[in-house]
């Protein structure tokens, strides 16, 4: 199993791509990009996790729009065990059913 696909098992898996609606999954070299739908209120539509030098995640929350992207947000050293809470927190949406 690679990086990415642990990243989203973590995350929570079918259930997590089933209640955000996250799609367009990129596998990167150490971790996971991925898109969410357009949400009215929500700026966020893109979450890139990679694993660091620490074995912890670095997250962040992105609004990318066209070529244009701005950084909303970014965490250094999340354990995995924080990625779900964390995601919920910074873009409203649950991720468990």
């Amino acid at each position: 199993m690679n990086v990415a696909n642990i990243i989203l098992e973590q995350l929570g898996g079918n259930a997590f791509i089933t209640m955000t609606g996250a799609k367009n999954f990129l596998d990167l070299k150490d971790g996971l990009l991925f898109a969410l739908p357009k949400i009215k209120g929500l700026k966020i539509n893109r979450v890139k996790i990679n694993v660091n030098n620490n074995d912890t995640y670095d997250v962040s929350f992105h609004c990318q729009n066209g070529f244009k992207n701005k950084i909303i947000s970014e965490f250094q050293d999340v354990l995995c065990s924080e990625l779900r809470n964390l995601f919920e927190q910074q873009t409203g949406l649950t991720t468990k059913l």
